[in-house]
């Protein structure tokens, strides 16, 4: 008999080797599944994560389920059995018991990604870890105006990676937000989708920066969704400025569904 956690965590993605279970790597998966081996005296015990996100990437609402050998573990117990288990760069933030029909990736209805740049001319020591870098002067509101062009249901197959294992590239952007914090001279970038693709964010937000600074027309983007080519949008964004913000298991709320009769 097992029972089936799900938990919500967030961690901080510079010292990890990425998300996923990898030999001789320090990650997230690897992190937890041991301290769970401990917890059940050596019964290996699998984690399932809504999303494998890579070496430097961060989370603030990464989502995991587990199937627990043995006798229930009431969830505020589990979770601050975990957290006292955890180095300083994971923290789990809720705990609950789900159904086994329940799976963390299986079971989304869309996902909430975040990424921000710093702007500053120079690299900021104390953002580095935590921020992509373009020292370029952009222009907001074109920014804005472009992503408007990502809303709906398309072929994303401009904005996925080699290397990905999907073949259906078909998404539904839900919502898309930038804006400008003048204080820490940062652009914030919002995305959430019914899915991604591999290193999709990451390729959206160099593109949107390219636009920004004038190297693309500001009604770029329907031609790059329509041509369905990689080699149309080369450049990548740094790892170190994504975020995982939330995962959705419940319908995606109206005040996210950007102009889209959904």
């Amino acid at each position: 008999m097992s029972i089936r956690y799900k938990m919500t965590m967030a961690y901080d993605g510079h010292l990890f080797h990425g998300f996923q279970t990898q030999r001789n790597q320090r990650t997230v998966q690897g992190t937890v599944e041991a301290a769970l081996t401990k917890m059940t005296k050596g019964k290996e015990v699998i984690v399932q994560g809504s999303g494998r996100t890579d070496a430097g990437v961060h989370a603030l609402g990464q989502v995991i389920h587990f199937d627990y050998p043995g006798n229930i573990i009431p969830p505020k117990r589990m979770l601050f059995a975990l957290n006292s288990m955890m180095p300083l760069d994971i923290v789990f933030r809720k705990s609950e018991i789900v159904n086994k029909n329940f799976h963390v990736r299986y079971s989304t209805t869309g996902k909430w990604y975040r990424y921000r740049v710093s702007l500053d001319k120079f690299t900021n020591p104390f953002k580095r870890f935590y921020t992509g870098h373009y020292p370029y002067p952009v222009d907001v509101s074109k920014m804005q105006r472009a992503a408007q062009d990502l809303l709906g249901t398309h072929d994303f197959t401009s904005f996925a990676a080699s290397g990905g294992q999907i073949k259906n590239k078909i998404r539904t952007m839900y919502y898309v937000n930038v804006q400008e914090d003048k204080k820490e001279n940062e652009v914030i970038f919002d995305f959430i989708c019914s899915g991604f693709l591999y290193n999709m964010v990451r390729i959206l937000v160099a593109m949107l920066l390219e636009i920004g600074n004038g190297k693309r027309p500001i009604n770029d983007v329907p031609r790059i969704i329509k041509a369905k080519n990689r080699q149309e949008v080369r450049k990548t964004a740094q790892a170190n400025g994504l975020f995982l913000y939330h995962v959705f298991y419940e319908d995606i709320p109206k005040k996210y569904r950007q102009d889209l009769d959904l």
